[in-house]
Parts: structure tokens; sequence; C-alpha cells
């Protein structure tokens, strides 16, 4: 290992030492080939000829018309008048250093002068004319632009190549290569299957397939083969790319971790050999899984008629992806892992076994798995001692598990804009307020005549909810503006696993009990009732074309789970059918509302007294409600859960 380890700490050759070398050498060559070493002291012309009449110049050169090198006589270099000339030395390649130059002028007329002065003063001097020229110098500088040229081109393509250059053509050579990311012993994943709460049957199933890859004999030893590749489904934020975490930090094996998006390229083909080589590579480092978050992006089903256009790439990764996972050459040990919430629109031929072989369903948590989420987000937080993780659960059906973490976090900011030490159990309840209703308005403008018609609104919902036995009880109502809506009511649904008819007609009922309320007290309604009525129709329209809960239309539903609309752009029934579900809608919207009438005419002195004390305290809860009502007949053992209607 440690021979290993000195092999490594090899220094690597860089190109600018490359670059270094060859402007040294261009230098040496200007040097030595008399560019900038064969210089002598500098003169005049003047002195030049003072010195000349003395008889202490031997010889003089002039170089290419322009200048003259001056070389003293030996007893001249002696002088004390020449004590700043330069020594004359050899260079190599360079010749003999003059000890004066100057530029001369005009040439004529100062060799004119000079054969004047030689000749009155009869004077023994050579003098010549040479022409010098640094034939490198000149070779390398006729160079010099087509080697910037060339430099700034390697330059260009290595930081096209590498990626450095971002945008759709920063990786212009690395195009149809794979964009996934590898994460194995090198990489540092601190997910574990402790840190997924709740999903109990999902991660036995997923921790199979890691345990089949930590210890594959223990299956192969009866016959079994490993599953080719798992699907997680459920709804946004239940914990499925979590899931994929806590298998990349638990396996132990190379794993590659994409998105279903990296696929998709404005270029032609780039996704099927994107889809290759993550195989490829996934194939040379096997066992090793491969993780595609949101495989719906090229998972769609294919189109049944074969119009050509952006569609075509898309499906072309699609086809590659379903040979890759189960094609004529099959895969050892490399396992697919993908995450969607919407396996309605994916391919039948994708979901098939041999490709996906299980499908694991990441569903909403229950109170139980609630409670156990909310252990886990509630580890970093400095709560309070007395906190209760059940009541917690309760107070937030229907929430997944990244709203729970939202909640914790919100909760955590909530507390520390109070100044708190803790997170108290008042901070929770407002953390899901916040979240559920969105962020309270006090400063919002309402006229009288607007927040008495929302009490009465909100106080009639609560009458109604009351007096029903399968509506949810309240919990809590508020006239304070919060998000986008007035007023807002916390109610206590019943967790159910199937729903019967008379639970969804009084949960109508109940929803239209604000409207009902208008009508009883101002005869008058308002536009306030909107989110009630949408709902409310919603429901209707369910119960008769989805759940067949309709005597008139029958047990029939129009509802296609699978997503594969086989009826095209026309309705899957006939304009007398559809006449018939119009108003068998109408008709359970309609009854629901007189019944509500019904029910606050016969507790409108109630329904007043409770509007009359949520207009002077803003805030009611059950306890106002049971002083007014008395205790509600339906209630079993409770449990404080709440909800926004």
């Amino acid at each position: 290992m440690s021979n290993n380890k000195n092999i490594n700490k090899k220094p690597k050759v860089s190109s600018y030492w490359i670059y270094a070398l060859v402007l040294v050498i261009f230098l040496s060559i200007n040097i030595f080939s008399g560019g900038l070493g064969s210089t002598g002291a500098q003169m005049t012309p003047q002195e030049f000829f003072e010195y000349l009449e003395d008889g202490d110049i031997e010889k003089i050169q002039i170089v290419n018309n322009l200048e003259a090198k001056v070389y003293l006589t030996n007893d001249a270099e002696q002088k004390e008048v020449h004590k700043n000339a330069k020594s004359p030395q050899l260079l190599p390649m360079s010749g003999q250093t003059p000890n004066y130059q100057f530029e001369i002028g005009d040439a004529t007329l100062f060799q004119e002068k000079l054969e004047k002065t030689i000749k009155e003063e009869e004077l023994e001097v050579d003098y010549s004319f040479v022409t010098e020229q640094n034939v490198w110098g000149d070779f390398l500088l006729t160079l010099l632009p087509f080697a910037l040229i060339i430099a700034v081109w390697i330059f260009i393509m290595r930081r096209m190549s590498s990626g450095a250059g971002g945008g759709a053509g920063g990786q212009i050579f690395n195009i149809g290569k794979s964009k996934a990311k590898l994460f194995d012993e090198n990489t540092e994943v601190k997910t574990s299957f402790k840190d997924v709460a709740g999903l109990e049957g999902a991660k036995e199933e997923i921790q199979e397939i890691v345990d089949f890859l930590k210890n594959p004999d223990k299956y192969t030893a009866l016959g079994g083969k490993i599953p080719k590749g798992a699907l997680l489904v459920g709804p946004p934020g239940t914990g499925k790319t979590l899931l994929a975490r806590a298998v990349a930090g638990e396996a132990k094996v190379p794993f590659f971790s994409l998105s279903g998006s990296d696929f998709v390229e404005m270029f032609v083909g780039v996704g099927a050999s994107r889809v290759r080589d993550l195989f490829k590579q996934a194939k040379e480092k096997s066992p090793s899984i491969i993780f595609i978050d949101e495989i719906d992006a090229i998972g769609r089903a294919r189109g049944k008629n074969n119009f050509s256009g952006s569609n075509d790439e898309r499906e072309n990764t699609l086809n590659q992806l379903l040979t890759e996972m189960d094609g004529f050459g099959t895969n050892a040990n490399v396992i697919v892992v993908a995450a969607t919430n919407r396996a309605d629109v994916l391919d039948k031929a994708l979901m098939r076994a041999g490709r996906f072989d299980r499908q694991i369903f990441v569903d909403l948590p229950d109170i139980r798995e609630r409670k156990e989420i909310f252990e886990v987000h509630l580890r970093p937080l400095k709560k309070d001692p007395n906190l209760d993780t059940d009541f917690l659960a309760k107070q937030t059906p229907g929430f997944s598990g990244a709203d729970i973490a939202n909640v914790c976090n919100e909760a955590a900011l909530i507390a520390a804009r109070s100044n708190k030490k803790s997170v108290g159990k008042q901070d929770f309840l407002d953390a899901v307020d916040r979240i559920v209703g969105g962020l309270e308005k006090k400063n919002k403008i309402v006229t009288p005549e607007e927040k008495k018609a929302v009490a009465y609104h909100e106080a009639g919902h609560a009458t109604v909810s009351w007096m029903l036995e399968h509506a949810a009880p309240l919990v809590k109502v508020t006239i304070v503006p919060r998000g986008r809506s007035l007023g807002a009511a916390w109610y206590l649904p019943e967790e159910r696993l199937i729903v019967r008819p008379e639970q969804m007609l009084d949960e109508m009922c109940a929803a239209l009990g604000g409207r009902a309320a208008e009508k009883v007290i101002f005869d008058k309604i308002s536009t306030g009732a909107l989110s009630d009525l949408e709902k409310v129709t919603k429901q209707a329209r369910a119960m008769v074309t989805v759940y067949g809960l309709s005597d008139k239309v029958g047990n029939l539903t129009y509802y296609d789970s699978s997503g594969q609309n086989e009826f095209g752009f026309s309705k899957p029934y006939s304009e007398q059918t559809a006449e018939l579900i119009d108003r068998e809608i109408s008709d359970i919207i309609e009854a629901q509302y007189q019944r509500a009438l019904k029910i606050l005419q016969d507790n409108k002195d109630k329904l007043t007294e409770l509007a009359e004390v949520l207009l002077e305290k803003e805030v009611i809860f059950k306890d106002n409600l049971e002083k007014i009502f008395g205790k509600r007949p339906f209630d079993t053992e409770e449990s404080d859960v709440s909800e926004e209607e």
C-alpha cells in the first residue's frame, strides 16, 4: 500500500512548465545570437570623433547603416576617461563585445566625416559595414501568431471538453456521456434507514435489495434471483428520494444517482447515448445500483401515432432504457431503482415484470408513522420536555414527511422569533396554522359589515358540523384574515380508509353551512363561499362519476386509474347520460344546502350567539361551542386533530 501511495505522489507534468521552458529557450536564443548580449556603453557622435582624433579608436563597425560599434586600442582602455567603457569579452555565438556604441544618423554623411578625419589625422583605423540578422529571433517572431492561435484553440477545446464552459455547449465532447453522480466507498453518504421513519413496508422491500447485494449467496443458494428494478410510487413529499438516499448510505456498493430530466437534451440521440453510457459504467462497477428520480420525464407512455417531432427523442431514450433493463444482453448485478409520483403515465413496457419487478407504494403516513417522523425531525430541535409527539401526530392528518419537516422548522422559527429558550406545543400549533392557512394578516382592512358576514359564515360551518354525526367536529375558528381567506376553521377529521355515502353527504352539508348561514341571517349570499362550493362540487362529481354512489346513474365509473385514456377526445358516455350526471350532481348539492338551511333555522339563536362571541374574541375554540350547544352527542374518544376547511 505504501508503494502505491509513493507512486501516486509523483509530481504531475503541468502544461505551464512547458510554456515556461519555451519562453526561456526563446529568450536564450535572442541573447546568445547577438540580439541582447553584444552591446557596449553608450556615447555620442561628438565624443566618438574626439576619441578618434586622440588615436584611441582601433576599429569601427557600422551595423545595418544605423549603429556604430566602437573598439578601443589596448592603450586607450587603460585611460581614466574610458573607465566607464565596456570591457572586451567573448560570448558564445556573439563575438567580441564593443567598448562603445551609438546611433550614426545618416550613414553617408557619417562615412564622409569619418574618412575625412582619418585622412587629416593620418590614423590607422579599420572601419567596415556589417549587416546583422537574428535568424532565430525572426523565425520565432514569425511563428508567434500561429503559436498563439493554436494555444488559444487548445485552451478553448479543453474548457469545452471538461465542461467548464457551462451551458448547452459546455460539454460538447461529453454530451453523450451520463450525468449520473456516483456514490461509492470514497463518497460518504450519512443517510441510513434509521433516518427514514415510518414507511415500514417500503423499507422492508428496499432493504431486501440492499441485503442481496451484501449477501447474494443467501438467495442464490435457493435458486432465487434479485429483482432487476424497484419502482417507488407515491405522492410528493412522502420520502421516495429519502429512501433512495438511505439505500446509497447502506448498500456500500457503487450508487449512480440522476434525474429523468438528465437524459433530455436538445441534440438528437443524446438521451439514448447517455442511457448506454450509464449502464456501461454500472456494469463495470457491478454489483451496483442506478437510481433515476422522476422517471416520468422519460418513461411516459409512447404515442400510438407516429408523429415526428420532439416526442421522438424522448421515445428513443425510453426504448434504449427498456433494452438496457431487460434486452437481449442481460445486466448482471445492476439494479435500477426509480421514483415517480405519476405512475399512471408510465409506459406499460417499463412497468412489466423483468424490468420493474417491484412497485413499492410510499403512501402518506398514518398517525403512528407521523409520530415516528416527528421524532426524527425533533432530534435537532431544543424542544420543551413536556412536548407530546402523539398530540403533534394527531394535529397533522394528511401531512407528508416533507410537510412534517416543514412544521418542525417553522415551529423553531416561531419560537426564535418570540425569544424562547425551547420550542413548545403552542409553537407547533402556530406552525400548523401557518402552513395550512397561511400567514395571519392582522393589519388587513376589513369593514365591520364584511367582518360580521365572515363571522356568521364561519359560525355556520361550526354549527352544522357540530350537529351532524359524520361531519368533522370543530377545533378552532378564526376571523383574522389568513393567507387569501378572510376567515378559517380547523376541524377534527376522522382518518378513514373507506368512506360511505352518508359520511360524504354530512361533510358536504357542513361545507355548505357557511353560505346557508349568510342566507338565514342576512337573506343574502356572497362570493365568500367559493372554496366551499369548489370542494362540494368536486365531491358530488366524484360520488356520481367515480365511486358509483348515485342510484340514478348506477354502479358505473368513468375514472381511468391507468391514465391511458382510450376514449380520445370524446366523453365515455352519451349526451343524455351527461345531462343525467349534471342533474344528479346539482340535486345532491341542493339537497345538502336545504338540509344546512333547516339546521341553521332550527338553531338560529345559538348561531347568532356563537357569531357574537366570534366577533368579540376573533378566535374561538371547541370549549366555546360546548358552552352554547352542550356536549356533542356523537363524540367518542376524541383526538385533537386539525385541518382547515
